[in-house]
């Protein structure tokens, strides 16, 4: 486990049940996953965030596949299944999706320089997996909405610094997409009234980043300028 300066006890805890910690300061989401990757003492890793969780189903479709040796692929997917507000996503742009997170380490990783969305990519062929690996990403809506925005900021200053444009077509029509393409064409509405909020949130989301592009291209901040230091006080002679 590499821990990134957590005040929750989390250190302590995962230390007491005999894993291994190691302490580094938090860099980018790919730059950390893909240190702690290089710090693991076996070939093949499974990847977890702190907000998920390997159902019974999943768990014994990775013992059968470890059983085989590993034999059918360099990495293997499965779907991730989040809660939201207390019961189960299992439409629209919420569900399956599908997550590379078991991999053999010597032919793939947490590659690329994209720090946010970040990725797993393997050299050879990812087959999939049987059962769901459980996601609690949300402890309420505020915190939804403070962390979508966040990472809407980071995806729009990672977009801007490769060169991609936002135009005033995307700003209008890419939100509007982004919500009947999973509430209504991939079935959000299935999920009763938690489907429609996630579908409106996600919609957000893209406005919110497309929005943020199109202030970068422009040369306007997105975020408060960092406040200046006060000078130390002169000391007396």
């Amino acid at each position: 486990m590499v821990d990134s300066g957590s005040t929750d006890s989390t250190r302590e805890i995962a230390e007491r049940m005999g894993a291994r910690v190691v302490i580094r300061p938090f860099d980018g989401y790919r730059t950390q996953k893909d240190f702690c990757v290089a710090q693991a003492r076996y070939d093949w890793v499974l990847c977890l965030d702190a907000d998920e969780r390997v159902s019974p189903e999943l768990r014994e479709s990775i013992e059968r596949e470890r059983a085989a040796g590993f034999s059918r692929a360099a990495g293997y997917c499965f779907p991730r299944l989040p809660d939201y507000f207390g019961r189960f996503l299992r439409h629209g742009n919420a569900y399956p999706d599908r997550v590379l997170r078991l991999f053999d380490r010597r032919r793939g990783g947490w590659r690329g320089k994209r720090e946010i969305h970040e990725s797993v990519s393997v050299d050879g062929a990812v087959a999939g997996l049987g059962g769901d690996l459980i996601h609690y990403p949300y402890r309420s809506l505020m915190q939804q909405l403070s962390k979508t925005g966040r990472y809407a900021r980071m995806m729009a200053e990672h977009e801007f610094a490769r060169g991609k444009r936002a135009s005033l077509i995307k700003l209008v029509v890419s939100p509007a997409w982004r919500f009947w393409r999973g509430y209504l064409f991939r079935g959000g509405f299935l999920d009763g009234w938690r489907g429609l909020v996630y579908a409106y949130v996600r919609a957000n989301y893209v406005r919110q980043k497309s929005i943020m592009l199109w202030l970068l291209q422009h040369g306007q901040p997105v975020q408060d300028p960092p406040k200046p230091v006060p000078p130390e006080p002169a000391g007396e002679d």
